[in-house]
């Protein structure tokens, strides 16, 4: 499942890892381009919303094995603020993620770096085996965003 999932590149990229047995649904506020392929579905919705999170459950043809969220608040520019809501939005994708995800599933989801961080960790330690903080090297050097990796949902 890849949260945050418009235009859609690690839809396509996730079609490819799951072959032609798995199943891949794409979640964003945004229309995803559309993939013509019977394993993979996409909606339109927020995470936020229960309709949304009811919609993904009804979609989901078996507990996920992944959850990828690249979830981002529209940046406000005051650091605080947009920092506070990218770690909400990373809770709700991790409550998403727990709530859909088959034991031992992994879950990846970005965040921006700042105070509420080390709890945000913190959180994700009780429902996984391992988590790491991972900084793509795609990513700039001076970009406050980050990946925090969970393996092996417990």
């Amino acid at each position: 499942m890849d949260l945050g999932a418009a235009p859609g590149g690690w839809m396509q990229a996730s079609r490819k890892i799951v072959g032609e047995t798995g199943f891949v649904l794409g979640v964003d506020v945004k229309s995803i381009e559309s993939i013509d392929d019977a394993n993979v579905r996409s909606i339109v919705g927020d995470i936020t919303e229960s309709e949304t999170v009811e919609t993904v459950r009804e979609l989901l043809p078996r507990a996920a094995d992944v959850v990828l969220s690249d979830v981002s608040p529209n940046v406000s520019g005051v650091w605080e603020l947009d920092h506070a809501r990218q770690i909400d939005l990373a809770k709700r994708a991790l409550q998403l993620a727990v709530s859909v995800m088959r034991p031992r599933g992994n879950f990846f989801v970005k965040v921006f770096q700042g105070d509420m961080l080390n709890d945000f960790v913190f959180e994700m330690r009780q429902s996984f085996a391992s988590v790491r903080r991972v900084k793509p090297r795609a990513s700039r050097r001076k970009s406050s965003e980050l990946f925090v990796l969970g393996l092996k949902k417990r």
